[in-house]
């Protein structure tokens, strides 16, 4: 078999750039000179069709990502599926546009009995139990959330005197987690506050490129608890009285954090965006 041509240092950045602004196209069937400077993202494509319906604007779909562009407020809303691959590429491939922060709207599992289902949990800290982030960083390395974009988000919720959790996640690679009695008892020793299977990875690949990242996690349901467990009409619930002010407030958290960025607030700009200056 023939090997492939790459120079003896490896293969040029510029390349890799040209690589994953072509994949991005495809897969989300979307112009990379369509995405806005903030990103919402989400695992869910009910999220990118309430975002598009509520502004009037469409949805895009490419093989496997669905998008929506609101050029009006400067964010576009990218459902990238689950799971912690799903995570690392969705970073991986948007790394290289000119976005100044971006933000998970996801959901996790709340593991602390006071908690209820359809508040909100903002994650400082993720434990890495998905694998996935050791591609970045080695084991020793913290996952953690950009600080100001919590912050920014807290805030947001602080003035609209929204209920929330504040706290550690385990991202996990294994959906079907609840029925192992080893992994429950694993939980209770590393007393992780919620769970769920992107924000480790997220995490990391965007400290990786030097992209603030935050997220503003719903919780969907309560999975240590008798009859917790999601169900398919519980899903339902979630999505029928939470969807609408979970994607609104997203997007009030990415507004409000362009205006400290265009303050210069520390924390916030990316270390590599000079490389950006000229695209967009």
């Amino acid at each position: 078999m023939k090997e492939l041509d790459f120079p003896k240092d490896g293969i040029p950045d510029s390349y890799e750039e040209k690589i994953a602004r072509d994949t991005l196209e495809r897969y989300s069937g979307s112009s990379v000179e369509d995405f806005q400077s903030y990103l919402l993202l989400t695992n869910f494509p009910k999220y990118v069709h309430q975002f598009a319906e509520t502004r009037g604007i469409k949805v895009v779909e490419g093989s496997a990502f669905k998008v929506a562009h609101s050029p009006e407020e400067n964010i576009s809303i990218l459902d990238f599926k689950i799971g912690s691959p799903a995570a690392a590429l969705v970073i991986d491939l948007c790394a290289y546009l000119p976005i100044k922060a971006a933000l998970l709207l996801g959901m996790c599992g709340g593991l602390r009995s006071h908690y209820k289902v359809g508040e909100y949990f903002i994650p400082v800290a993720s434990i890495r139990g998905e694998g996935t982030s050791d591609f970045y960083f080695p084991s020793e390395v913290p996952a953690l959330a950009n600080f100001m974009v919590q912050r920014v988000v807290t805030s947001l919720l602080d003035h609209e005197n929204i209920m929330y959790h504040i706290g550690i996640t385990h991202t996990t690679n294994k959906r079907f987690w609840e029925f192992n009695a080893a992994f429950r008892e694993r939980l209770e020793t590393t007393r992780p506050q919620a769970i769920e299977m992107e924000c480790a990875t997220l995490f990391m690949a965007s400290y990786r490129y030097k992209l603030p990242l935050g997220a503003l996690l719903l919780i969907s349901d309560l999975p240590l608890k008798k009859d917790g467990i999601k169900t398919k009409e519980s899903s339902d619930n979630v999505f029928t009285n939470h969807m609408a002010q979970h994607v609104e407030l997203g997007a009030m958290a990415l507004r409000n954090l362009s205006v400290a960025i265009s303050k210069e607030t520390k924390g916030v700009f990316r270390g590599s965006r000079r490389r950006f200056e000229n695209k967009k």
